[in-house]
């Protein structure tokens, strides 16, 4: 290990990175602010080592900023440091190849600490390296894994204005059908998601099933459960610019909105969670023949009671809201139940060995770092306080009345729940707390600010 670096990355690392793949001419540095949007800068060749030796600068502000790269002056990142610049350190292990450049290229995560060598709070990768410490001080760890939902899009919009699915890659062919489950959808884009796994190989993530999801261009791609809920939520970004790019090589676009089509199901990003002890055992799992653990319902138990304050997590932006509508694979209730999709919380039917908790309720759109710290947070205070879950929704979820407390109604009541929220606070730490709030408020003006097309369809001849 490097004295000099805080992340403990190794120069040997690079070194070795260098050796192996002679032909690699650049590296981009990615820094991953609390929207998830991929920041940071590309160097040449002979820059890597120097960036492992020394760090390389980067200012605060680049994690205060909007979803469209405005500074966000209410974050404090800005003027009031005089937009000063901190040091970011490579991530350990997360040098790799980028699968098909040319010229060739390689990507890493970088990490945000303050000069002396202290985690920058409003670093999204620290904030769940926090939640993992203190599972650890428990003698636990989290194993996770995470769904990725996403769209595939014509890059042209129908003569109404909206987006529509991409036509087949192989031949070309169109349909606006749902065609859930389809194999003739998933053969017609074989050409990108050959890449897509050949670019996930190179970069090491095991990407393992994919099918085609509930709506019209719609697909879904599962990762291999990892016993480090870290790596889970690195390789969901890693793979998320994977798509994007091998989409955007085939000339249509990756879409993760949360609901880029009005009539359709939107995407979500399922976080898969077991706690397992110092000796590897998962203490989630029951003997053969027992009901649930008491670890697994008071973990039940502190997820369900901490959705509605965490919500802005889960849904952050305008777009997200659009995605809960009943009967739709979009919670609206902070429900839990067994082998039941129409709930916030399921308890997917597995062997004992893998017995796990599913929380349903984030968007594709929403910062897995961020995810995974919160509903790591209300776990483990649901063990501390041995909290328990209330009564198993059977049937249909969107019919509960087992829904107290209740999920805020849209995104300005999401905010002012997270604003008052002490647990959120807490899960976050005091420094992004202030940062993500900041930045929602500031994108909400944005927001509230715009005239959309429906409002001139509505109103502009009469009223």
């Amino acid at each position: 290990m490097d004295s000099a670096s805080p992340s403990r990355a190794s120069v040997s690392e690079a070194e070795a990175f260098l050796e192996r793949f002679p032909d690699v001419e650049a590296v981009d540095l990615i820094l991953h602010d609390g929207n998830g949007v991929a920041r940071g800068k590309i160097v040449r060749r002979r820059e890597l080592l120097a960036v492992y030796e020394q760090g390389v600068s980067l200012p605060a502000s680049i994690l205060g900023q909007e979803i469209c790269g405005e500074d966000v002056e209410a974050t404090g990142l800005v003027w009031e440091r005089g937009d000063g610049d901190m040091r970011a350190w490579p991530v350990p292990n997360t040098l790799k190849p980028v699968y098909g450049s040319e010229p060739a290229r390689a990507e890493m995560l970088i990490s945000l600490y303050d000069l002396d060598g202290s985690p920058m709070p409003s670093d999204p990768r620290h904030v769940l390296q926090r939640q993992i410490d203190l599972l650890a001080d428990r003698g636990l760890h989290a194993a996770a894994a995470f769904e990725l939902e996403f769209f595939l899009l014509d890059n042209e919009r129908d003569a109404n204005g909206a987006v529509q699915p991409a036509s087949d890659l192989l031949d070309g062919r169109y349909t606006g059908a749902t065609d859930v489950y389809s194999m003739d959808k998933l053969h017609g884009m074989l050409p990108l998601f050959n890449e897509i796994y050949a670019a996930a190989d190179a970069a090491g993530i095991p990407v393992e099933n994919l099918i085609s999801e509930y709506a019209p261009g719609q697909y879904e791609l599962t990762v291999h459960y990892r016993n480090d809920v870290m790596q889970a939520a690195t390789e969901l970004m890693t793979l998320k610019r994977i798509v994007k790019q091998q989409a955007r090589a085939q000339g249509i676009t990756a879409c993760f909105m949360a609901k880029p089509m009005s009539h359709c199901a939107g995407s979500g990003m399922h976080f898969h969670v077991s706690l397992r002890s110092e000796a590897g055992e998962n203490v989630f799992a029951e003997a053969e023949g027992e009901e649930l653990t008491p670890a697994l319902r008071f973990a039940i138990g502190g997820a369900r009671q901490r959705i509605a304050e965490s919500m802005l997590i889960f849904a952050p932006h305008a777009n997200s809201w659009r995605r809960f509508v009943s009967e739709s694979y979009a919670p609206i209730f902070p429900t839990w139940g067994i082998n039941n999709r129409s709930v916030a919380l399921r308890v997917p039917e597995s062997d004992a060995a893998a017995r796990r908790i599913e929380h349903r309720v984030a968007g594709v759109d929403a910062n897995p770092y961020l995810v995974a710290a919160v509903i790591l947070a209300a776990i483990r205070e649901g063990l501390d306080e041995s909290i328990d879950p209330g009564p198993e929704t059977t049937g249909n979820g969107y019919e509960s009345e087992n829904s107290d407390p209740f999920m805020p109604d849209d995104w300005a009541a999401a905010i002012k729940a997270a604003k008052e929220s002490s647990f959120l606070e807490n899960a976050l730490g005091a420094g992004m707390h202030h940062t993500f709030l900041a930045v929602k408020e500031a994108e909400y003006i944005r927001v509230m600010r715009a005239i959309p097309e429906i409002d001139y369809e509505l109103y502009l001849y009469t009223v």
